[in-house]
Parts: C-alpha cells; sequence; structure tokens
C-alpha cells in the first residue's frame, strides 16, 4: 500500500495526567501517550495506530509531527516508546537536537 502524506492533518494534543497527541485519518485515531516530568521533559511512552492504517506511514506521520511539537514547545524528550526510538534511529535530524539529558539512540 502506498504511503500518504500526513502533512496537512492537524495533531490534537490532549492534555491530562496522562497526555496524549492524536491524529484523526478518516474517522480513526492514531495516537501517542505522554508524560511531562516537573524538569518539563516530556516522556513518549507509547504509540498506537489502527491495524487497518498499518503500513501505510501514519506512525512515522504521528511522530514526524509530535517530535516537531516539542521543538517548537522549546521542550525536551525522552523516547520511552521503541517505535519513537525506531524513528529518531533513522531520522537522527528529527529528534536527537530534542533529546533530554542522559538520553540516546543507540
Amino acid at each position: 500500500m502506498a504511503k500518504r502524506d500526513f502533512t496537512n492533518i492537524p495533531l490534537v494534543n490532549k492534555k491530562g495526567e496522562k497526555g496524549r497527541f492524536e491524529i484523526d485519518i478518516d474517522g480513526q485515531i492514531a495516537f501517542m501517550e505522554y508524560m511531562v516530568s516537573k524538569q518539563n521533559i516530556i516522556y513518549l511512552t507509547h504509540t498506537e495506530v489502527p491495524p487497518s492504517l498499518g503500513g501505510q506511514g501514519v506512525g512515522s506521520g504521528l511522530v514526524s509531527k509530535v517530535l516537531q511539537f516539542i521543538k517548537e514547545s522549546d521542550m525536551k524528550m525522552a523516547p520511552l516508546c521503541p517505535f519513537v526510538a525506531a524513528y529518531i534511529k533513522r531520522h537522527p535530524e528529527a529528534g536527537e537536537a530534542i533529546l533530554a539529558e542522559g538520553y540516546s539512540i543507540g
């Protein structure tokens, strides 16, 4: 299945005790859960894409949007989610500059 361009789909930030970034693709929600520390570090903990959207680049599009949000918010992040860590390993320019101190992608 061909990859789609998700750059124009808005990212929704649902704040709460556990935050959640969402994108709506044709009525289906892909999301990334996060927590923010007192030091203003955003811990990216879990990414999920509906199975029907798998393999279309939805997860990568979501990660890209979240990393851009973090950069624009002048925050640092810790990629605890394996999918996010793998994305940054493939695209170091997208996330290495915003890694929290003590975190690396090896």
